[in-house]
């Protein structure tokens, strides 16, 4: 089950807390999340001690971000083998909590491929519990070396398309620490760019139904000291009638073998925007992240959230004496019907560029996209599914 403990006031810096860490208490091991439902407001750890508070946690979106749910299904398939759970189960019901996402499958099987692998040669379940775990520990660390590729590869890349510096960036969603074992995907390419010295803004889409920009990159932003905007994602459209976006860059939660991209709903609208006014159309994300198996992007499950995300506005959890977290405030009338997708796919014609741990695929063709990631770390795993590293 869960548990929320240590709360810290918000401020200026880095993260106080990491987005997720596997803890070991004398009660038995657990993985301990930053909640991110709770930010801004607040910096909450939810600690748990099983399958189905994380996978509750992941549904939630306490817990979210491609790369770092490929971490989060690893260490919760660990999680399982030590406890002593049905591990087979676990693997299930983690690999289906967000279906859209590819990193989630890759970490667990990678992690329940270990464990595998372990109990058929003969170890008993105390060995390969630890096989999973020192699995699970190796995707986070992949993650961390990946997230500063990626980084070094996108600035080289910005210095090819925007010679000269200044650099004013639009992105979308959230896609800096809180999504990765290091300074994430997108944001930290951004990050970056502010480090040294060429950006000028960062315009921040507020990221609809959730907020995720304007809660979690403005956060982010903020503790970094970037210069930074919120905006309406309907206003993105206004920035690039002024010439006020230079690039857009954005992460990815599947890219299938086409190029095509699926993303948080709202990208591939500014992918039709960029094009138009001649910006590139940046995605950053790992190798991991691509999924060969899946041919095109109409193949791409996208996952439905709940309709009262769209027709309700919930409390964050520190309003105040009396407040109940995740009340809605109702901004549509009873009744009234939502569509909610969590992502759309963003075709390859409109994508100028895929950055990567192993390189950067441009012009984004299915050939390309192949060729970098057969000379990355990643190869296909044994069990024909997804990536994993060799």
């Amino acid at each position: 089950m869960g548990d929320q403990y240590e709360v810290s006031e918000v401020g200026a810096g880095t993260l106080t807390i990491p987005s997720l860490r596997w803890e070991e208490l004398p009660e038995g091991p657990v993985v301990v999340l930053l909640d991110q439902t709770r930010l801004p407001v607040e910096e909450v750890e939810l600690v748990c001690t099983d399958v189905p508070a994380l996978v509750e946690a992941i549904c939630s979106l306490a817990v979210r971000g491609a790369p770092l749910l490929g971490i989060a299904g690893a260490y919760g398939v660990a999680l399982a083998a030590a406890r002593g759970f049905d591990v087979e189960e676990a693997v299930e019901a983690l690999a289906q909590a967000r279906p859209t996402a590819a990193n989630l499958g890759y970490g667990v099987r990678r992690a329940a491929n270990a464990y595998r692998v372990a109990v058929a040669d003969g170890a008993g379940a105390p060995e390969a519990a630890a096989a999973a775990l020192v699995e699970a520990r190796a995707v986070h660390a992949e993650d961390i070396a990946a997230s500063a590729r990626m980084a070094e590869h996108g600035m080289a890349l910005l210095g090819e398309l925007l010679p000269g510096g200044g650099h004013r960036i639009l992105t979308h969603c959230n896609t800096g620490a809180l999504v990765s074992g290091g300074e994430g995907t997108a944001l930290a390419v951004a990050l970056a760019a502010h480090r040294a010295g060429e950006l000028r803004r960062l315009w921040v889409d507020e990221t609809r139904p959730l907020l995720q920009g304007a809660r979690l990159t403005a956060y982010e932003a903020a503790r970094a000291g970037m210069a930074y905007t919120v905006l309406s994602d309907g206003a993105a459209g206004s920035l690039f009638a002024g010439g006020e976006v230079d690039a857009v860059l954005i992460g990815a939660d599947r890219i299938a073998a086409d190029g095509s991209v699926a993303n948080k709903v709202g990208s591939y609208p500014l992918a039709v925007l960029a094009q138009y006014h001649h910006v590139p159309f940046v995605v950053v994300a790992p190798t991991s992240t691509v999924d060969l198996e899946t041919e095109e992007g109409a193949d791409i499950e996208v996952e439905q959230r709940p309709g009262q995300e769209v027709t309700e506005f919930s409390l964050p959890a520190a309003q105040g004496a009396g407040a109940v977290p995740g009340a809605g405030v109702p901004v549509a009338p009873l009744g009234a019907q939502a569509y909610n997708p969590a992502f759309d796919v963003t075709p390859p014609e409109l994508v100028t560029a895929i950055v990567t741990e192993a390189g950067v695929v441009s012009p984004v063709t299915r050939d390309r996209l192949a060729e970098v990631c057969s000379t990355s770390r990643w190869s296909k795993s044994r069990s024909g599914n997804g990536m994993m590293a060799e």
